[in-house]
């Protein structure tokens, strides 16, 4: 019950803080260039967009779910590609969706022992540093770049998706040196099997390494990070898949939360998008979850990554004028 509360008590903060922040950032003066929409005028009434958007985004969190990606990757390039909004406003409302799941998930993940901090925070630390890099890039590049960059980007994740491997217990023998400086290791109980899993990592250095790139590339594109923090941190690291997974949506909440403020500072956070759309994922994602329980989720695996490479596609021909 008290994790139940949690969860709507994060929800409701950060909803409030995107009123907040967005009226008091149109009301200090006009958005920049960046940000100001270019889509064409509308016949729609000012309340139907907003209604789309709460219906598709309640569909793309079950799908998300059921897929076992986040709302963000589905998010920004789907309402980017098949919605009238600028670029740069889809954007800032991907990280506050990713950000919502993150803060609705992250607390009881804690509190299970599934999230680990020592393996969290020297991660956390350079991906978010990274996410604000990249979000200042984003925010500067050209909305025709910005579609091609993410287009490639969205390719690139559905070839993840296709030839990633998951390994439950990777066998690490020997930690190297940087995490046992650091302390990363950790017990965490198997609910299905009855045991204790003591876990280690190694190659900590190059997958340090490794955030740096998919930090700025999570602020440029505001995708949240979980498709990438996952095979790192499982395959690369060594850390066990409910670990990485557990940990990955906890590093959603640092990560997300750096970048989304400069989007917000620049005016790129509209309530009217922000708002449906997490309380559509949000909704969807607990629908999901019920629905979970009684699908088999490698065919909807196979839907998300048709959806993704639709996605993809239009986002890379939109920015190439081929399919506006």
């Amino acid at each position: 019950m008290r994790g139940r509360k949690l969860k709507f008590l994060s929800l409701a903060v950060l909803i409030f803080a995107v009123l907040i922040s967005s009226a008091y950032v149109f009301a200090s003066g006009e958005p920049s260039a960046a940000t100001v929409p270019s889509a064409a005028e509308s016949t729609m009434p000012w309340w139907a967009w907003p209604l789309i958007l709460f219906i598709v985004t309640f569909l793309l969190g079950i799908v998300a779910v059921l897929g076992g990606v986040g709302g963000g990757v589905l998010f920004v390039p789907i309402i980017g590609g098949f919605f009238p909004f600028h670029i740069d406003f889809v954007r800032g409302a991907g990280l506050l969706v990713a950000l919502a799941g993150a803060l609705a998930a992250g607390p009881g993940l804690l509190k299970k022992g599934m999230a680990d901090l020592r393996l969290a925070i020297p991660v956390a630390v350079i991906a978010s540093a990274c996410a604000i890099v990249g979000a200042m890039i984003g925010l500067a590049l050209p909305a025709k770049v910005v579609n091609i960059a993410l287009g490639g980007t969205i390719l690139g994740i559905v070839a993840i998706m296709l030839m990633a491997k998951k390994s439950e217990y990777p066998d690490i023998q020997q930690a190297d040196n940087l995490s046992t400086v650091l302390r990363i290791t950790g017990v965490y109980h198997e609910a299905s099997t009855g045991q204790d899993i003591n876990w280690k990592i190694h190659r900590t250095p190059q997958g340090l390494a490794t955030f740096i790139i998919i930090g700025v590339m999570a602020g440029m594109f505001g995708l949240g990070a979980g498709w990438a923090n996952v095979p790192v941190l499982n395959l690369m690291m060594g850390a066990p898949l409910k670990v990485s997974v557990a940990t990955s949506k906890f590093l959603l909440s640092i990560t997300d939360t750096s970048a989304a403020w400069i989007y917000v500072n620049n005016g790129a956070v509209l309530p009217m998008m922000v708002v449906p759309s997490i309380i559509g994922i949000m909704l969807g994602s607990i629908v999901g979850v019920q629905i979970l329980a009684r699908t088999k989720p490698a065919a909807v695996r196979y839907i998300v990554i048709a959806m993704l490479l639709f996605a993809g596609s239009r986002a890379l021909l939109k920015g190439l004028a081929i399919w506006n």
